[in-house]
């Protein structure tokens, strides 16, 4: 029990499990396939050897992996010897992404493919919403706290 809250797991416990059995004897499906998988990391013809093999190794050993803990990363693009890819989920939010990154996520892709010579993270317009409202959020609760 969380005093703050009032709220109790036994009395919680009995209508949860009721909507997750509704939920399944509805006969709905789990999963919706109708639902589009992210082709980020889809390999086409035009892609070059070191493009083709830093996405199959984002598929097969590094998305994975991060996907385990809620999040995701997206192949947005390979200059210069550079892999840009954009964090998603719980990965945007993640204090400790960067480590994941640059120790995680660029040492594989230099162990296995020498032309990497980096990794960059991409941000773009929704991310930066993200934090300006977040930030918004904080000043708001310290007002409040104050």
């Amino acid at each position: 029990k969380h005093d703050d809250d009032g709220c109790e797991w036994k009395i919680m416990k009995p209508e949860i499990f009721a909507t997750i059995m509704d939920f399944f004897n509805s006969g709905l499906p789990i999963i919706n396939a109708d639902v589009e998988t992210l082709g980020a990391t889809e390999i086409y013809d035009d892609d070059d050897d070191t493009v083709a093999m830093i996405k199959e190794l984002l598929d097969t050993r590094i998305r994975p992996t991060v996907q385990e803990d809620g999040g995701d990363i997206v192949y947005m693009g390979f200059d210069d010897g550079v892999v840009k890819l954009k964090m998603q989920g719980s990965c945007t939010s993640c204090p400790s992404s960067i480590v994941t990154l640059k120790n995680g996520v660029q040492n594989m892709l230099q162990f296995y493919i020498p032309e990497v010579v980096a990794v960059e993270q991409i941000f773009d317009a929704a991310d930066d919403m993200q934090v300006n409202e977040l930030k918004k959020l904080e000043e708001k609760l310290k007002k409040e706290d104050d």
